[in-house]
């Protein structure tokens, strides 16, 4: 085939001003090839550094903070641009050996579009894929319930790819669930699930020993489950219930989603013994547990009280710099979760 016919032989005279043969441009194509490839890896590669230091220093360019949708566009781009590399570096090759770019690029779209029709799961998968990251549906690091059409997931993202949604589950299972399965996403914007334990205090009791008796189970609760209370419990002040004459403690946990039994058994229980040391008549229905109650804050910052929090070392008093009133949501399976702000 002439110079003047291939899209390379006249790019070649036009910068040169000279003939070239057809060896000559096929190599100039495959180092163009190779050079814009290396060129791009070196882009990626240098914007998903951007995004790691971003995502470990939330001081600097704290907009990518848990922004998977970053790294994944940049790799959908650089995916998008490589495959257009190789389409067009294939297409002038064929055509320095005699095949019409026309017939080229027709047979290219009719071959995709039989692919395309062949491969409609995958092409699901990554159009709801692209619609979870871009639309904030979730974030790496968040406590979601992802229901299927026949199971339902609970565990914290770890990964939005465009084929699967990687979660791990409460038993540290990687679970990877195809996106065009994705029906319905329960997001637990907060991290988990909030417990709260209201404690009642028996008339006359020394509020001092109860609260220390109280602080120091919920501690060791803290110590020993610390994999599913998922921070330190918040042990608030002792309040009047309004318009009632009982004295109670509330005690706010936040925990894995679906544990609720390990506070309404396991801590319930200890209180109750605890408190029938202080008070031998003491009953077990002056301790129930909710999932949808005022947090404290409100009820300290009108008595100008501060939370307690504890710790696995003992109670030490610390300021609760929460400062909205926040309310849990209940869950289908009859826990709560706070709602997004």
């Amino acid at each position: 085939m002439a110079t003047s016919e291939t899209v390379m032989g006249r790019l070649y005279y036009h910068l040169t001003g000279h003939a070239s043969s057809a060896g000559t441009r096929i190599a100039l194509i495959i180092g163009l090839a190779l050079g814009a490839l290396v060129v791009l890896g070196f882009i990626r590669r240098g914007c998903e550094v951007v995004i790691h230091q971003a995502e470990a220093d939330k001081a600097i360019h704290a907009g990518f903070k848990h922004k998977p949708k970053y790294i994944t566009l940049t790799r959908l781009i650089g995916s998008a641009i490589t495959f257009l590399i190789y389409f067009l570096s294939i297409g002038l090759g064929l055509q320095e050996l005699g095949v019409n770019l026309t017939a080229y690029l027709a047979s290219a779209t009719v071959i995709g579009l039989a692919i395309s029709f062949g491969c409609q799961g995958l092409v699901q998968d990554i159009v709801i894929g692209l619609t979870l990251i871009f639309s904030d549906t979730m974030e790496v690091g968040d406590f979601v319930e992802v229901a299927g059409a026949i199971t339902i997931v609970i565990g914290r993202v770890e990964e939005i790819g465009l084929r699967f949604t990687k979660l791990i589950n409460f038993y540290n299972q990687e679970v990877f669930v195809p996106n065009r399965t994705i029906n319905n996403v329960s997001r637990y914007p907060l991290g988990g699930i909030y417990a709260y334990a209201d404690i009642q205090i028996p008339l006359g009791a020394d509020h001092a020993r109860a609260v220390q008796a109280i602080s120091e189970i919920a501690a060791g609760m803290w110590g020993q489950f610390g994999a599913i209370i998922l921070s330190p419990p918040v042990v608030g002040p002792v309040e009047t219930a309004p318009g009632g004459r009982w004295n109670f403690l509330r005690v706010h946990f936040k925990i894995w989603p679906g544990q609720g039994s390990l506070i309404e058994n396991t801590f319930r229980q200890q209180v109750i013994s605890g408190m029938r040391t202080i008070c031998p008549t003491y009953a077990d229905w002056q301790v129930p547990v909710t999932y949808r109650a005022v947090t404290a804050a409100k009820n300290a910052r009108e008595s100008g009280l501060e939370h307690r929090q504890v710790t696995a070392h003992g109670s030490d008093t610390v300021p609760d710099t929460n400062g909205s009133e926040t309310m849990a949501a209940k869950t289908p399976n009859g826990e709560g979760r706070e709602p997004a702000n």
